[in-house]
């Protein structure tokens, strides 16, 4: 580590290779322990708890703040949990990375984190190979130094989207919209790598640009099967200036459930998620007749609802 970027391989000072396409854990290996990670990010830990050692997306399309979400998770993570931070940047602007370095360097979580970067100018087969070089370092954190890591990849569309372009220059013949044929196949041999072991865990938080914000296209559709928690960012609470833009209604989380979570915790996420939900049927009622058409309660939930949404902004 602390190498300088595209510096020659032979001027490379190593002492250890590794094959960055590597298999998964074996079942035996794995941590089957469920616990809370705690981000300090009010809208995330209250309504789509995330998982330590889970997979996390972030789904948005352009302009709606998935990568200034992870830029702030690093910065609260690197506060907040010992640890090193890895993050892959796949196909992304060489600005973002420049800006992510500085922003790091400016806070002081640079010394813990690395860096691993294909932006969108390179050739697609590097762009393909960024994640699973990023996964590798992960893995030797928590395999090699027992540390617990946490993996950004930013965007993982990229990657599907490098996956499409190698596929088309091999005269594979493509599939739905266009995609690889082996797109399912080339996700879960990244996903499956991102796991807990033996009491090390890698917990990963991925952006993933949605196309025309449409969840049914099938770059996020294949990676929602491999998710623990969904946190969709919303354009339209983006435009009342709310941020983070997380739309709770959409976003999910598998241990919102009194199982894994207190029973106090549980009912207030089940209490802000109904208020929410009866704000956004009265939408159509109030862009129509006005807020003054409204009863009594319908109006007390209005307020209610502006008032959890602003509290949940940050």
């Amino acid at each position: 580590l602390g190498e300088v970027l595209n510096q020659p391989e032979e001027n490379a000072n190593v002492g250890e290779r590794w094959p960055i396409h590597r298999k998964a854990p074996d079942f035996d290996q794995l941590e089957s322990k469920t616990e809370m990670f705690e981000t300090g990010l009010k809208v995330v830990d209250l309504l789509t708890p995330y998982v330590k050692g889970g997979k996390i997306g972030l789904f948005g399309g352009a302009g709606v703040g998935k990568t200034v979400l992870i830029q702030e998770m690093i910065m609260r993570v690197a506060n907040l949990h010992e640890g090193v931070s890895v993050f892959a940047g796949v196909g992304e602007r060489t600005r973002e990375g420049n800006d992510l370095i500085a922003e790091m360097e400016e806070s002081g979580v640079l010394d813990k984190t690395a860096l691993v970067f294909g932006q969108m100018d390179e050739p697609p087969g590097t762009r393909l190979r960024v994640a699973l070089a990023g996964l590798t370092m992960a893995e030797y954190f928590r395999d090699v130094q027992k540390q617990d890591v946490l993996f950004f990849i930013d965007n993982i569309f990229r990657f599907t989207q490098a996956g499409s372009e190698v596929s088309t220059l091999l005269g594979r013949m493509p599939s739905a919209v266009g995609y690889q044929p082996n797109l399912a196949d080339e996700m879960g041999l990244l996903q499956e790598r991102i796991t807990s072991t033996r009491g090390h865990s890698i917990t990963s938080m991925q952006a993933i640009y949605v196309p025309a914000d449409d969840l049914t296209d099938p770059a996020p559709a294949t990676t929602f099967a491999h998710l623990d928690a969904t946190t969709v960012l919303s354009r339209p609470i983006s435009e009342k200036g709310i941020y983070p833009a997380v739309d709770p209604l959409d976003s999910t989380s598998r241990i919102l459930d009194p199982r894994y979570i207190s029973e106090d915790h549980y009912a207030a996420a089940t209490r802000v998620k109904g208020i929410l939900q009866k704000y956004k049927d009265l939408q159509d009622i109030i862009a129509i007749l006005g807020i003054d058409e409204l009863g009594e309660e319908d109006k007390l939930v209005v307020h209610r609802a502006r008032r959890v949404e602003r509290f949940l902004s940050q």
